[in-house]
């Protein structure tokens, strides 16, 4: 037999209508319905048994029930099946319950509840469907029971407390929820909770816009927190295992896994996870948050499958305690921090991700961290692409790393790295392998870097395997002092500097080693070095068109070449004084000037000068003996233009002579500074005075020899630690009782950054200077702007240079005069019409920075001998005048 529900109706007036909905109640049975007419009613509703309450016709929420007792819930359910939908229900604490289900099953639908939350305990089940939650304190719906609780296109906003609490083992199902305007997390799950959210909006949550604490299981689907004032995503306390990694989720499988979601500009970090906390994200996108990315610590793990983290004010991703953190397919750009860090004793993998942009390295691991990078892009970062350092472990297989400010990796303190088929191109240098922990080498490339191609540090023992450097800016690969890596099997080509540069004392064991094409030595040896080298090839040394030898061994070293061969150079071995190298089994081949040793275990003898068998560009003129101060001074005098030049030299002249019998008398020497600097474009002659200035003060008994070295950068900068010094030193040494002239002094402060040796060699001129103060006379010359910066740059610079000598530029009638001194000495004669053609000529040229003056008065000349040349060739018979005179046609 069916039994037919009983409808009650409840309105304020009308005959057969109840007048309160609690006396409704009274009369209803189990499964009969409740009909409210619109209107106010102040009322505790206690719904006992099952039971629904439901609208007459009329206006949305136009039935209103405020709670008669502010102590208690508007409406309390004890009872299964009871079902409100379409009344507004207000409570008068928002500190307590509006409705409160203390047992049993309650669906709403379609209701608003103010002024409290909506709060299920013990065992009871609740059902929210197109609901609003709002104006309540501490939670806008508190689901702390066993029950299962379900939440439908809910929104729950201004609430001062948390959104929606799962608390207790509740199962709950959430689609479709907007928290907003929130002081608290947007939704937090606790105790044994676990919670399904599909399709949520969590926007502008004062804390964490998702908690997640304790045993507590979220899976969150296509959801998107926005705004959040800590993280958008916190996991902490003791969640369960995620023990697989699914692509895309269905289900609550334990920990938390949000799929598809999207976190964007959180006030903190934008997933954190701690305790023995779990997360898996899958194709989420993380977004301009304030903090980190995502964020692992303790024991915690956090997982990452075809993410994006994108412009974190922190790194994007970071690892700390003892925290396991992977990422596979994930993309980290923007970061104002690291890409990745790795720290304290965490265990960290990334398999074919990207990381790009980053305000300091791209990837960090140090402390005792295990990091792995396989399959990986890295790059376009002010710093390093990837660095370990502290005790971190590192293993690399098939990464490649590009566009580094610094270091493309950097391996340092005692951290440990393997790394396989590594690719770094550009940058400023590739690998630098300063750990004295275990590095191993093994299939890598390196491509055009500004410096060093791949340095081996201080005291290190690296292992380098088939490795390739090309095209670096300096040495293609340096082994620093005592170091003493293995070496094999590798490839150097077209280094500007040296290919393999071994630094003091380093004793490397290199084997089956090619290299070609350098700009300087194929192997530079430093000073008390060792090392072996078994069947190497050393071929095309010095290709930027200066003499290097391919092997320069330096002083003091002895290392044992055995099988090697040296092809294809001007030069193949040079040692400087004191060296001892051993030649076992060698060969040169296509070398002009062989210098190696045939027999077997052959020693080669040491260099006189080491500075020219080094391939430094350091140059000596020696002064012809015998100068007067008379003779000197009228070949200065006789030198085209340089008026001003002239009478400067001259004033110094008498200044020093009176300095010299001051001298010759007993009395002290007034205070005066030698060094000058010399201003002007090329070719204005400052060479041939700093020749002569040099030669005039060894007449006047100032400078013992008075002899010219010639140097620049390359003479005077080394290309890796410790090597400036002693090189500038020997440069010195070189110029002692005579003139030391540096051509393009400001070339050695042009080059500013951590891998700069510019500034050590200006640091080492200075103390030199001061300590053979009357030995040396150092001029500096260059443009005039650009010297006037340069001594401006070092406090001693401008103490030390304190005098200008100003070469302006030739007149015409200078340059023609020094046109006709070349054709005197190389037996022609001007016609009067070629030297009016040449002062013609030398009016129109435009005089603007870097115009050759003397230079361009001799290239002139030359080209009108050779236009001459051809004139005089189709005379047909040509006389000895014919053959002397340059007329007006010869000029171009």
């Amino acid at each position: 037999m069916t039994t037919t529900a009983t409808v009650h109706r409840v309105a304020p007036r009308g005959r057969g209508a109840h007048r309160s909905i609690t006396s409704a109640l009274r009369a209803a049975a189990d499964g009969d319905e409740i009909r409210i007419a619109p209107g106010e009613y102040i009322e505790v509703l206690v719904l006992d048994h099952a039971v629904s309450l439901l609208p007459e016709d009329g206006p949305e929420h136009a039935v209103r029930v405020l709670a008669a007792d502010p102590g208690r819930p508007v409406l309390e359910v004890t009872a299964s099946g009871v079902r409100v939908a379409g009344i507004a229900l207000t409570g008068q604490d928002p500190g307590l319950p509006a409705v409160l289900v203390a047992g049993g099953v309650l669906e709403l639908d379609g209701c608003e509840i103010t002024g409290g939350r909506v709060e299920a305990s013990g065992d009871a089940a609740l059902t929210l469907r197109a609901c609003r939650v709002r104006g309540a304190a501490l939670a806008g719906v508190h689901a702390n029971t066993t029950g299962p609780a379900t939440l439908v296109d809910t929104v729950v906003e201004d609430v001062d407390g948390t959104g929606v609490v799962l608390g207790s083992a509740t199962a709950a199902e959430v689609t479709g929820l907007t928290v907003r305007q929130v002081t608290g997390s947007g939704v937090r799950a606790r105790g044994r909770a676990s919670a399904l959210l599909l399709d949520c909006r969590i926007t502008a949550a004062g804390r964490s816009g998702l908690l997640v604490e304790d045993d507590a299981a979220v899976t969150a689907l296509d959801c998107r927190v926005e705004e959040p004032g800590a993280e958008g995503v916190r996991v902490l306390g003791s969640s369960p295992r995620i023990e697989e990694a699914p692509r895309r989720p269905k289900s609550v499988d334990g920990g938390v896994v949000l799929a598809d979601c999207q976190v964007l500009r959180t006030g903190a970090d934008g997933v954190a996870v701690s305790g023995t906390g779990d997360v898996l994200l899958v194709n989420c996108r993380l977004r301009d948050g304030s903090g980190a990315g995502v964020s692992a610590e303790d024991d915690s793990r956090a997982v990452l499958v075809d993410c994006q983290v994108d412009r974190p004010h922190g790194s994007c991703l970071v690892a700390r305690g003892s925290a396991r953190l992977s990422a596979e397919g994930t993309s980290m750009h923007g970061s104002r921090a690291n890409g990745l860090v790795a720290g304290d004793r965490s265990r960290v993998s990334l398999a074919s991700s990207d990381v790009t942009d980053c305000g300091f390295s791209a990837v960090h691991a140090c402390d005792d961290s295990r990091l792995t990078l396989t399959s990986c892009r890295i790059g376009s970062t002010p710093e390093h692409g990837v660095r370990a350092t502290d005790r971190a472990d590192l293993t690399v297989e098939s990464v490649r790393i590009s566009d580094c400010g610094l270091s493309g990796m950097q391996i340092d303190a005692e951290a440990a790295a393997r790394v396989r088929g590594l690719s770094v191109l550009r940058g400023r240098t590739g690998i630098n392998a300063e750990s004295t922990g275990t590095v191993v080498l093994e299939e890598c490339d390196v491509t055009d870097t500004e410096r060093a191609g791949i340095t081996c540090g201080t005291g290190t023992s690296a292992v380098l395997r088939d490795c390739r450097v090309s095209g670096s800016g300096t040495a293609g690969l340096v082994v620093g002092e005592r170091a003493t890596p293995s070496i094999e099997d590798c490839v150097v080509r077209d280094s500007t500097g040296s290919g393999l540069v071994l630094g003091p004392a380093a004793e490397p064991r290199v084997r089956s080693v090619t290299v070609a094409r350098t700009g300087k030595n194929s192997l530079f040896v430093g000073e008390r070095a060792r090392g072996t080298f078994e069947d190497c090839v050393f071929a095309g040394a010095g290709t930027d068109g200066q003499s290097f030898p391919a092997v320069h061994v330096s002083a003091g070293s002895s290392p044992v070449l055995r099988g090697c061969l040296v092809r294809d150079t001007e030069e193949d071995v040079a040692a400087e004084k004191g060296a001892r190298p051993v030649f076992d089994d060698c060969l040169a081949r296509n070398v002009r000037n062989p210098a190696l040793p045939t027999g077997a275990k052959d020693a080669l003898p040491s260099a006189g000068n080491g500075d020219t068998a080094a391939g430094t560009s350091a140059r000596e003129t020696e002064a012809p003996p015998e100068d007067t101060l008379d003779d000197l001074l009228a070949e200065l005098d006789g030198l085209a233009g340089l008026d001003r030049v002239k009478h400067d030299v001259s004033s110094l002249v008498k200044l020093m002579r009176t300095v010299r019998r001051r001298e010759e008398m007993g009395l002290a020497a007034p205070p005066l500074s030698r060094h000058l600097v010399f201003t002007g474009n090329p070719g204005t002659g400052k060479t041939t005075v700093a020749r002569l200035y040099g030669r005039i003060l060894a007449a006047v008994g100032l400078l013992d020899r008075g002899h010219l070295v010639e140097a620049d950068r390359s003479a005077l900068v080394g290309e890796y630690v410790g090597h400036t010094g002693p090189k500038t030193a020997r440069v010195f040494q070189q110029a002692r009782g005579g003139v030391l002239f540096i051509d393009e002094a400001y070339s050695l402060t042009q080059y500013a950054g951590t891998n700069d040796f510019g500034q050590e060699a200006i640091a080492t001129l200075l103390k030199l200077m001061e300590d053979h103060r009357d030995d040396v006379v150092v001029i500096v010359a260059g443009y005039p702007k650009e010297m006037e910066v340069f001594v401006r740059s070092n406090p001693g610079l401008a103490s030390r240079f304190t005098r200008t000598l100003i070469f302006e530029d030739y007149g015409s009638a200078e340059l023609v005069s020094i046109v006709e001194l070349q054709a005197a000495q190389h037996q022609y004669e001007l016609t009067a019409s070629a030297r009016e053609a040449l002062t013609a000529h030398f009016d129109a040229l435009v005089r603007e920075r870097g115009f050759g003056n003397g230079r361009a008065a001799r290239q002139l000349f030359q080209s009108m001998t050779e236009r001459q040349a051809y004139r005089v060739a189709d005379l047909p018979e040509a006389s000895e005048s014919d053959l002397m005179t340059l007329t007006p046609e010869d000029v171009p």
